[in-house]
């Protein structure tokens, strides 16, 4: 799948909902693309007492829900259509998920790709000998 196109199935689900005084959920969304070539997706989740979460959390347990955890490429985007990059918790949580993980594509910014690794140069599980 071209980065485009999983930019333009995120973009779908990117629309920002006030539900309540507590709650705001969809300003931004995510899709990811596992090495099977399957797509998963999720959206943000924004609460008054930080209980929400990150649209790639939402995207990861839909993955995991379907018996995957390798990830090819991620994007994450505003409504406005603008990728932004993974957080550090998002970044850790992939990374957790397959050491082969941080070989995936995340469009950090429009049109500028790295490696997920390369967004966490002193990673503290390497040289770790754990079995997880």
């Amino acid at each position: 799948m071209e980065a485009k196109e999983l930019k333009q199935i995120a973009h779908k689900y990117a629309k920002s909902v006030e539900l309540n005084d507590f709650v705001a959920y969809g300003s931004v969304a995510a899709a990811i693309e596992t090495i099977d070539g399957n797509v998963y997706t999720g959206i943000s989740i924004d609460t008054a007492c930080s209980m929400g979460f990150c649209a790639e959390h939402g995207a990861i347990a839909d993955m995991l829900k379907h018996g995957e955890n390798r990830i090819r490429r991620v994007v994450a985007i505003t409504e406005k259509g603008e990728a932004v990059p993974p957080c550090g918790r998002c970044r850790e949580f992939m990374t957790q998920l397959a050491q082969e993980n941080e070989n995936a594509i995340v469009e950090v910014e429009d049109d500028h790709y790295v490696t997920l690794g390369s967004l966490m140069p002193y990673d503290w599980k390497k040289g770790m000998n754990r079995k997880w």
